[in-house]
């Protein structure tokens, strides 16, 4: 039987690089937001013990592929445990709205959904913490989308703490070119000193992103795309980028900016939510 998913995208409303670790690692504050937009993935559990994606992604190999290595970790572990057979499998397909290499963290919602989603269909019983603790090992960004929570980050954002930022409208915009994170965090002009702060203090300052200037020094669209929101709203860049989001206090100011937008420009409007689409999907079921 064929169930279908949402794969939520993700903003940081605000991205401070408070250091870097031995092991090249940065240490970081940021406030993930969730939006009521997704790609849509559609998971059909079977008994033929292949992990199976339909709809592979051009340019991305399966091995790679982080919808895969999610669905073949959770399999191993529940194995392991005794809590499913080795005959499980499944067969999946996704419906890609979100853009690769914007910064909305895509292929991190991917695997979480698939962790989530096989979990409550297989019947493995791993708790939300069990499943967030394996999908830190496919990403950093996986266990916030695997709570479902907004949270306020540290570490390499794996510390979560809940938070609660206002779910406001955004107009989120691609200007076309993929940014490569470890670009972003190898290049010798980003800032990393930045002063940790409480979350509270965090929130009563004006919210910015460390990344954004050198995102913009190497990405002229970037730079074009910003100062262009600038113009209508506060607009910043989300994660190392290539998106840029303009926050608005309602739904149609957004979609009146959107509508002005140049041609070359590719964008939508979403409204930030602070329990993700998948827990509802996931709390429905």
């Amino acid at each position: 039987m064929m169930h279908s998913w949402p794969s939520p995208a993700k903003l940081n409303l605000f991205l401070y690089i408070t250091g870097r670790r031995p092991d090249g690692y940065h240490t970081l504050q940021t406030l993930f937001q969730f939006l009521d937009y997704s790609d849509t993935l559609t998971i059909t559990p079977d008994n033929n013990r292949q992990i199976q994606l339909l709809t592979p992604l051009s340019g991305v190999a399966n091995e790679q592929n982080l919808i895969i290595r999610a669905a073949e970790l959770l399999k191993s572990h529940a194995i392991q445990r005794g809590s499913l057979p080795a005959s499980a499998g499944a067969r999946i397909a996704i419906d890609k709205r979100l853009p690769m290499g914007g910064g909305l963290g895509g292929g991190s919602s991917n695997a979480a959904t698939v962790l989530v989603a096989l979990n409550h269909l297989w019947q493995t019983g791993f708790t939300l913490d069990e499943l967030a603790a394996l999908g830190l090992q496919l990403g950093a960004d996986v266990p916030v989308f695997v709570k479902g929570e907004a949270a306020f980050a540290e570490g390499v954002g794996e510390q979560l703490h809940p938070a609660n930022p206002g779910e406001k409208w955004y107009l989120v915009a691609h200007p076309g070119v993929s940014v490569s994170t470890p670009q972003v965090f190898t290049d010798p002009q980003l800032k990393r000193d930045t002063p940790a702060r409480t979350i509270a203090a965090l929130l009563q300052a004006p919210f910015s992103n460390d990344c954004e200037s050198v995102v913009r020094k190497r990405f002229r669209e970037v730079d074009v795309l910003v100062s262009w929101l600038l113009e209508y709203a506060p607009s910043r860049l989300t994660g190392t980028g290539a998106c840029v989001f303009a926050e608005f206090n309602t739904e149609s100011a957004a979609r009146q900016v959107l509508e002005l937008a140049p041609k070359w420009m590719r964008g939508f409007v979403a409204r930030g939510v602070n329990v993700s689409p998948l827990h509802r999907a996931l709390s429905g079921r």
